[in-house]
């Protein structure tokens, strides 16, 4: 059973909203979750042919940081990320394991050409946050467009979909874990 859930904010990455994160993803699983303050050199893992950090080995490189055994460790960053089969990602996560990545490079409306708009970065970052957790916690992609653990290939996927479980995915997280998680 997870005992607490840690947000590292990566190499002095600080938003505004970042305290604001840890009360959203404590309330989706139903855990403490608290904020960390992480120092990784990134630039072992960054691939200057696509410009982008590779997510995989900076998730095998987090499980090192993790405080507590049985607990969770999602990294979150700025950099924009990749796997080698992708162009890009939001995050990434080990299914069933004890961490996750999340970037917020793509999550930024002004990528998009658009003016800045902290509150949707905000409530991407927590979808993408959540939805990282499910993976960690066991949970697959899901076919409901509006669970949080629907896959997003694009930004406007993000936004379609909630902060939320669907009721199979929360049915699915209490078979696995015996404890309720909130929607």
């Amino acid at each position: 059973m997870t005992s607490t859930i840690y947000l590292g904010f990566l190499n002095g990455y600080s938003p505004s909203w970042a305290e604001d994160l840890a009360p959203r993803v404590s309330q989706a699983f139903s855990l403490p979750t608290q904020p960390i303050d992480l120092e990784l050199d990134l630039d072992l893992y960054y691939a200057p042919e696509r410009r982008q950090y590779h997510a995989t080995l900076i998730i095998a490189r987090l499980l090192r940081y993790l405080p507590e055994l049985d607990s969770k460790i999602v990294g979150i960053t700025s950099l924009d990320l990749f796997i080698p089969v992708l162009t890009f990602v939001f995050g990434q996560s080990q299914l069933d394991g004890a961490a996750a990545l999340v970037s917020t490079h793509r999550l930024h409306s002004e990528f998009y050409g658009l003016p800045a708009d902290i509150d949707l970065l905000f409530e991407r970052t927590v979808k993408e946050v959540v939805h990282e957790l499910g993976h960690a916690f066991g949970l697959v992609h899901c076919p409901d467009y509006l669970c949080v653990m629907k896959a997003s290939t694009y930004v406007e996927d993000v936004d379609i979909k909630k902060a939320s479980l669907c009721s199979e995915c929360q049915a699915t997280l209490i078979d696995r874990s015996g404890k309720p998680s909130h929607r």
